[in-house]
């Protein structure tokens, strides 16, 4: 099994970090600098992020992930990725055919992903939230109405070492072969 396929398989949605251990500025920088190598419709990258790393800011951003019951272990991550959407810059020629942000979504979650890779590797937990209160983060991050708010990432040590068995489909379920 490759490097890759091990960090795939160990990668997990985290949802108890340890609240009494900081991240390194550093290792947030070299996620978003992996993350940013993702391959995007045109070159477009249409990405940009809001790190959340200051303490006093932390739980204001968890309370406002907290939705509906859901995302309540957040409070103990030590980070957040804010993913917000930009305006894709496509090719005149894709341009004339589609609408500029058609691919746009497709990168976003490309992007978040690799994200989260970098993150493992890093040995750090995440869990991608999509569910949260967008006017709140907006005031909160001073992001303005105009920029969508795609995902936000919750980053932390994980509490535990545990890898969670994954229950996916098999390979005949999602493929087929021509």
């Amino acid at each position: 099994m490759s490097d890759f396929q091990q960090l795939v398989l160990k990668r997990q949605s985290c949802r108890d970090y340890d609240a009494d251990k900081p991240i390194e500025h550093d290792k947030l920088v070299r996620c978003l600098d992996a993350a940013r190598q993702t391959p995007s419709a045109c070159n477009s990258q249409p990405w940009s992020v809001v790190v959340v790393e200051d303490p006093a800011k932390l739980a204001e951003v968890a309370k406002a992930t907290h939705q509906l019951g859901l995302n309540e272990y957040d409070v103990k991550a030590r980070a957040f990725f804010v993913v917000l959407e930009e305006y894709a810059q496509l090719m005149p020629k894709i341009a004339c055919l589609a609408d500029s942000q058609v691919f746009a979504k497709g990168d976003l979650g490309a992007f978040t992903y690799a994200l989260t890779l970098a993150a493992e590797a890093e040995g750090l937990g995440t869990c991608i939230l999509g569910l949260f209160d967008r006017p709140k983060l907006r005031e909160l991050l001073d992001i303005p109405k105009s920029q969508p708010i795609f995902m936000v990432v919750a980053v932390g040590y994980p509490a535990k070492d545990t890898v969670r068995s994954k229950v996916r489909k098999p390979i005949d379920a999602i493929s087929r072969f021509v």
